[in-house]
């Protein structure tokens, strides 16, 4: 559910990225930035600074308009460290997930590095804020949090003209099971719903049964929208479960709930109208 109020965030800029050690500040110059995961790169595009980015990670077509700009790896490979210091960024932006090896080599590029990790609604939120001033965006910052917030509250109000609250598994990946992020948690929550069982974690497939969920969302990441309903409906341990008795097993495009930034609007839409039309909400 949306907070009434969230952290504040409006005072000048300076980021410890506790990974490098380096103090990032925000200069008049703007910055050549190398951006490895697609939220920021949403969240760059949707503020303006588009110009700003000299190269993006091969997922981020999916998520924005990033014309003809090189396609990288991302903050869990390695490969593409060559040709990003190539590119002599002045300041390299990355979020979760993180491997060990790709970041040390990220670390050993000339380059500044600001490391992501939201968590909540309230998180993006302030890496919107944190990105619109680094890149002097500011005042677009604000606008796009104030445009995310609308459209989430338009939602939540068709929601609440609903009294049931059915329950809702939204599955990251299948294998280790993960369930899906925390945020994804609160959207179900603005749509009417409620989030069984642990958002964000390591789930067995004995928690999800006896979680009873009336519906299954399945946005594996790095897959768009080819996750396998099949293969969960197939459960030999769910065939007990409410959504798979009545067969309501749906595909999100793993990008509109996994990207922590402007898309996540799109993905509530989508949980939205699958909420309302499969389990008695009405609009």
């Amino acid at each position: 559910m949306l907070k009434q109020s969230s952290r504040k965030f409006a005072r000048f800029v300076e980021i410890l990225c506790a990974a490098s050690g380096f103090m990032l500040k925000l200069k008049t110059k703007p910055h050549r930035i190398v951006s490895l995961a697609p939220n920021v790169t949403s969240i760059l595009c949707a503020i303006g600074a588009r110009r700003q980015l000299v190269g993006v990670t091969r997922w981020c077509p999916d998520v924005a308009d990033v014309g003809k700009l090189p396609l990288l790896g991302d903050c869990w490979r390695v490969e593409s460290i060559d040709a990003i210091a190539k590119l002599r960024p002045s300041l390299i932006v990355g979020s979760v997930p993180f491997h060990p090896d790709a970041v040390r080599r990220i670390l050993e590029i000339p380059a500044q590095f600001l490391a992501l990790n939201p968590r909540s609604l309230a998180d993006i939120e302030s890496d919107i804020q944190t990105l619109a001033l680094i890149t002097n965006r500011a005042a677009n910052g604000r606008r796009l949090i104030r445009h995310m917030r609308t459209e989430f509250e338009k939602i939540q109000r068709l929601a609440a003209k609903s009294a049931h609250k059915p329950r809702v598994y939204s599955e990251a990946w299948p294998n280790p099971r993960i369930s899906s992020p925390p945020w994804v948690s609160e959207m179900v929550e603005v749509c009417g719903g409620k989030m069984v069982p642990q958002p964000g974690a390591k789930v067995s497939d004995q928690e999800v049964a006896a979680a009873q969920p009336d519906i299954i969302l399945l946005a594996w990441a790095a897959t768009g929208n080819r996750s396998n309903p099949r293969k969960t409906l197939s459960n030999p341990l769910w065939q007990k479960v409410p959504a798979i008795l009545h067969q309501r097993v749906f595909v999100i495009p793993d990008e509109l709930l996994n990207t922590p930034g402007p898309p996540l609007i799109a993905g509530a839409r989508q949980i939205f109208r699958i909420l309302r039309n499969h389990s008695g909400a009405s609009e």
